[in-house]
């Protein structure tokens, strides 16, 4: 289960103080997918980057598989992030210099796993997306559908209990963005994955479990 709690985030600008978020509350069950729904400025992204602890909240706290991650150490939320969330953003993201399969077997990298089980792995999710035979295609070569599938499945590489995925479709055109979103939710309920994802899309956010709307750093 993820717990928000009392979420509140404040930036200083140029314009003065602007909260971002006002004490923000909800939970989601394990393997539900969720969307984060709200315009521009809404304080999606912000709300997002504190779940997966990118950011840090003035106020409140989050707990993802009973663990409280603002109270982590720097080096202990690290670790916590490798193994347990993944995260899919707007561009992708890709390492520009490591192939398809490579950004894929970045995170087993990182998390030790043995060159058998992690080929076998990449090999898996590469079928799962529908790209076979892209493995040792550069991020360059692909094209931007391309480029998010090896995301998502860069994401779930290292089966996290949570995947964040940023307005991960706003690149893309509809036909595209709605089968990766069907993508990805069907290869989040396969591992037991909660994924949330903000979104403004109305045909993405039908396509999800349940869906939050902020306005103003308000539910």
């Amino acid at each position: 289960m993820i717990e928000v709690i009392g979420i509140s985030k404040q930036y200083l600008s140029g314009r003065g103080h602007v909260q971002a978020l006002s004490g923000i509350t909800f939970q989601v069950e394990k393997g539900t997918n969720l969307a984060l729904v709200g315009k521009s400025g809404s304080g999606k992204t912000t709300l997002m980057n504190c779940i997966g602890g990118i950011e840090k909240p003035d106020t409140g706290k989050v707990v993802i598989e009973g663990r409280e991650i603002q109270s982590l150490s720097e080096r202990a939320l690290c670790l916590f992030q490798r193994k347990n969330i993944g995260f899919v953003f707007q561009h992708g993201n890709l390492l520009s210099f490591l192939t398809a399969a490579e950004n894929i077997a970045f995170p087993l990298d990182l998390n030790g796993v043995g060159a058998r089980v992690r080929d076998r792995r990449v090999a898996e999710l590469l079928q799962l997306i529908g790209l076979p035979g892209i493995g040792a295609a550069m991020p360059h070569e692909l094209s931007g559908g391309e480029l998010q599938r090896v995301a998502v499945a860069r994401a779930l590489s290292h089966n996290p209990s949570l995947l964040l995925a940023d307005e991960p479709t706003a690149n893309l055109d509809s036909a595209t963005g709605i089968s990766i979103i069907q993508m990805m939710i069907a290869l989040t309920r396969s591992q037991s994955c909660t994924l949330i994802m903000a979104t403004h899309d109305q045909e993405l956010i039908a396509l999800a479990d349940r869906s939050i709307r902020l306005r103003d750093g308000l539910i």
